[in-house]
């Protein structure tokens, strides 16, 4: 397993990616100090697609209603344990179809810079779940102090894509415990969730909060994100950000119970937006463009 390390030129962080792991960004230190949730570790991730680290969900992030879905006028079969498809406890399709996924090329790489892709029109298997071809692109960069990663969708045929992915980035602030973590929200839309996590379409505003972590937990999602809204965790002389650039209006904020993470979630677009048509696209001739970044 190739394991690419960046260094950034002006401060003593470090980033490291595994293109032939799913391009998940497996640790992020300051001056050695993990800054990133290892949980069961990068093997249990690359065998089983257990998350850890900043793993990216793809073609959609959090939940699908269902193993059946329709858009751009084409229904689409899932079978969970197929074609890379991963089914949460209720049965339903989770977090897309690239999880620990082997097919990254790298593009290009530098002390700083590393691109890779995946040609989703060249592999029937990733075809089979999402119909769509197109040429997804990751490229990240570690400079002043801030890990950026920028997302492209070029469509390759003549078929707009779907834009439902996200990222998961695990976050830990080890100078404090949990209990005295101190995170911080933008102004949001707390979307309502049943019992499987699928929004019911209720809604509430949120405004912007600070507030301790201590023992709460989140499995919430939110809408109408606001372009470089920042999200933050602190606590022991240390603040980790992250800012949604660009393309990103949605999250999902998850703290679970008994575990030293938080993760504020990136999202083109709700969950299971791709089952109900709540999405943007990329269409044609007009590639689209995401990106987030942590700041530490």
């Amino acid at each position: 397993m190739h394991v690419v390390t960046l260094r950034d030129p002006s401060s003593s962080l470090v980033a490291q990616f595994v293109p032939d792991g799913g391009m998940i960004g497996s640790s992020l230190t300051d001056s050695g100090v993990e800054l990133l949730g290892q949980r069961r570790g990068l093997d249990a991730y690359i065998e089983a697609g257990k998350t850890m680290g900043i793993p990216i969900l793809y073609p959609w992030a959090n939940r699908l209603g269902g193993n059946t879905y329709t858009a751009e006028n084409v229904t689409v079969e899932l079978t969970p344990g197929e074609n890379g498809v991963r089914a949460d406890p209720n049965g339903l399709p989770i977090h897309g179809t690239l999880a620990a996924y082997r097919g990254w090329r790298v593009v290009n790489e530098s002390a700083n810079e590393l691109t890779a892709e995946v040609d989703f029109g060249a592999q029937p298997r990733l075809l089979a779940s999402f119909p769509y071809p197109h040429l997804l692109t990751v490229s990240v960069r570690l400079a002043e102090r801030t890990l950026t990663v920028r997302t492209t969708v070029t469509a390759t045929g003549d078929i707009a894509v779907p834009l439902c992915f996200g990222f998961h980035p695990y976050l830990r602030v080890p100078e404090a415990g949990r209990s005295e973590w101190i995170i911080e929200t933008p102004p949001l839309r707390h979307l309502s969730l049943d019992e499987r996590g699928l929004p019911t379409g209720g809604s509430s505003e949120q405004s912007a909060k600070q507030e301790p972590l201590g023992d709460n937990t989140f499995d919430d999602a939110y809408d109408q994100v606001a372009e470089g809204a920042v999200f933050a965790v602190s606590g022991g002389g240390r603040r980790l950000e992250v800012r949604f650039e660009q393309g990103y209006s949605a999250a999902q904020i998850f703290a679970p119970p008994g575990e030293d993470v938080v993760c504020f979630e990136p999202m083109t677009a709700p969950t299971d937006a791709l089952s109900r048509g709540n999405y943007p696209s990329a269409r044609p001739g007009d590639p689209a463009v995401a990106v987030f970044s942590i700041r530490a």
